[in-house]
């Protein structure tokens, strides 16, 4: 048998086999609801034969969402959430919440303060989009308080019936605002070099850990290489991991780039131009379509960030999770042999929700998706994220709470 198909140990659970589907933003929570079709989509995924299925972007606080039409892990969506995790323990696998906080990346129509919160104040370029130029530095006081709503997200995270949590520390959110050199400008004990400004996310991972490590498992999600100029490099990435090793993470999921300012690099390929066309607002479609011009003409590979991802392994002895361009069988193959522990397939398992199942039962070697990118868009869709082989999800369920 495959080593992919064997059971591993993280932190305190056992998965099944090795491979997870790693948060994606789904689109399926309108008004912040999780609705009956972000269950029965992450239902598919569990059912299709994935170890864990990985429920993106709960946001520890109102503030800590990106957009309206995002989960906050409150009282008000344990219900809800409640149900999606009994139908994924019913289907044969486990779930993860990933719980995450937005930092100075957020559209949102109100804030509880006049600036949002980051790594350093001063210019917020995102901020544009939201009439918001500005962004303010967090004080260890801002430190404590949101240190303490990702230990009490985790918290309501298991009493949901959740079995792992993913704090997300990649792709430009705060916590990445504190590990990226182009974010983090602070010059206390919180910025420098990376093990500095990886400071206040391992604190973040010590409350969680303190508050669940236990009876979860804790993961962390950080970006191996920023893949943009002054951005965090794979030794970076070398050193955080150091950290959050030495703080005690169970495991580290291995993603990579930043969604404003390299896309690309998450993704491994450019994004199409229908992103620009299905944005509503006037003033993120211009920024959309201004990232495209300037972006460089990348074309995908499979495990695209392999070599990045490599230093890691070999800096670390913990249980690290390869994300990157695996879609073939061959793919996971070549990543558990590289020594990763596990192998997050994405837009894979969007396309075929069953292909852990092939892959296993050997009925089928390679993935049918294109890596055209087309359901990055379709987030924004009326029934929320799709793969355009498929076509669209139902509408109506995507408008249906889940409870």
């Amino acid at each position: 048998m495959s080593a992919a198909f064997t059971p591993i140990r993280i932190g305190p659970l056992t998965l099944k086999n090795r491979i997870i589907k790693p948060a994606t933003n789904e689109g399926m929570a309108p008004g912040g609801v999780p609705s009956k079709m972000l269950v029965e989509y992450h239902r598919r995924v569990a059912a299709g034969g994935a170890a864990l299925t990985t429920v993106a972007y709960c946001a520890v606080s109102p503030d800590g969402r990106t957009f309206p039409d995002q989960v906050c892990l409150d009282e008000t969506s344990l219900p809800h959430l409640k149900v999606l995790t009994d139908s994924v323990h019913a289907a044969g696998a486990l779930a993860c919440a990933q719980i995450t906080h937005g930092g100075c990346f957020n559209f949102l129509p109100q804030l509880s303060t006049r600036w949002p919160l980051s790594a350093s104040g001063g210019f917020n370029p995102v901020g544009l989009m939201t009439w918001r130029p500005f962004k303010q530095a967090m004080t260890e006081v801002h430190m404590d308080m949101i240190a303490g709503q990702f230990a009490e997200a985790a918290l309501l995270a298991e009493k949901a019936g959740f079995d792992a949590v993913e704090i997300h520390m990649g792709h430009g959110y705060l916590l990445s605002q504190f590990i990226s050199p182009m974010y983090n400008k602070r010059r206390d004990q919180y910025g420098g070099d990376a093990a500095g400004r990886a400071r206040f996310p391992a604190m973040v991972l010590r409350r969680v850990l303190d508050a669940v490590g236990e009876r979860l498992a804790v993961l962390c999600k950080i970006s191996v290489i920023e893949g943009v100029k002054k951005g965090a490099t794979a030794e970076d990435s070398v050193e955080v991991a150091k950290v959050l090793e030495a703080e005690g993470a169970h495991l580290l999921v291995l993603s990579g780039g930043m969604n404003v300012e390299s896309p690309w690099q998450i993704f491994g390929s450019q994004l199409p131009a229908s992103v620009a066309d299905t944005v509503e607002n006037p003033v993120m479609r211009w920024g959309a379509r201004l990232t495209r011009l300037f972006e460089p003409k990348v074309k995908f590979r499979p495990l695209y960030l392999r070599e990045h991802s490599i230093q890691v392994r070999q800096a670390v002895k913990m249980p690290l999770t390869y994300l990157g361009g695996s879609k073939q069988l061959a793919d996971i193959e070549q990543a558990i042999s590289d020594g990763f522990d596990c192998v997050a397939m994405g837009r894979a398992l969007l396309q075929d929700p069953n292909l852990v199942n092939k892959y296993e039962q050997g009925s089928a070697t390679e993935s049918g998706c294109t890596s055209c990118n087309e359901c990055v868009p379709s987030i924004y869709a009326p029934g929320g994220t799709y793969c355009v082989l498929n076509g669209p999800n139902d509408v109506k369920l995507r408008n249906t709470p889940a409870a």
